[in-house]
């Protein structure tokens, strides 16, 4: 369906016109065993329920799975599928000195109208073999989705064309809030939310709380449309989150 080499239409545009996602397309199921992407499904599945249980007791967990596994494993692959334990931890990471952290900004306040805040957020998505990422943005006062996409990667690139599709179709929030992955601290992307004005807010560290608007919306996508139906693609994976 989609013809490499076209003449008049890049892969990308060639994408656009059949409604899928290009990094879908691109889509090459990542290196791991099966048994080791069913772990990870049962990871997902227990980290959704119980955000704060760290790898001993996702270990435990996995038991009822019927996995005996090391913790090596389970912190290598909890690693991967980019999952943190929630809970309050010290001080122990060192930023690189290129990204700067900012404060956050949300605490104690009301936001009461459309465009004011707007959050967003990457959580790992299984497959039937394999796994991607989604991202979204949403707007914390409607809980509207603004803009998503998925990818196989989780790049600072990707996150900012995200936010350029949402700033594009809905105008431009007063404050953005995320939490402090690299892709979200790195001068690509934090540059072009001070270029457009966007004032920057980041979730404190093993706080549960400052982005619970959009953990939310992962439980409900998990739960109603990812676990019930595992696909087998990329495209596939696309068409059924854009339904």
């Amino acid at each position: 369906m989609i013809e490499e080499g076209h003449l008049n239409l890049s892969i990308v545009q060639q994408c656009r016109l059949l409604g899928i996602s290009h990094s879908g397309y691109y889509y090459v199921p990542a290196t791991e065993s099966t048994r080791n992407w069913q772990i990870m499904q049962a990871i997902d599945k227990i980290h959704l329920d119980y955000p704060f249980y760290g790898f001993r007791r996702i270990q435990v967990a996995l038991h009822e799975y019927g996995f005996e596994v090391g913790k090596k494993l389970i912190i290598r692959l909890m690693k991967l599928m980019a999952i943190d334990t929630i809970y309050p931890k010290p001080k122990t990471t060192i930023q690189s000195p290129t990204h700067t952290v900012y404060p956050y900004l949300l605490r104690g306040l009301e936001v009461n109208r459309c465009n004011y805040v707007w959050e967003m957020d990457i959580t790992y998505i299984s497959m039937a073999k394999g796994f991607m990422y989604l991202s979204a943005i949403i707007d914390v006062n409607s809980r509207y989705v603004l803009s998503w996409d998925i990818s196989n990667t989780m790049e600072a690139a990707w996150c900012r064309d995200i936010v350029a599709q949402a700033i594009a179709q809905h105008g431009r929030p007063e404050i953005f809030n995320t939490d402090q992955g690299s892709q979200f601290t790195s001068e690509l992307f934090t540059s072009y939310l001070l270029d457009n004005k966007i004032k920057i807010s980041m979730d404190g560290r093993g706080r549960a709380t400052d982005n619970i608007y959009i953990e939310r919306l992962w439980r409900s996508v998990k739960q109603e449309k990812i676990y019930p139906n595992a696909c087998e693609t990329g495209s596939e994976l696309y068409r059924g989150w854009k339904g």
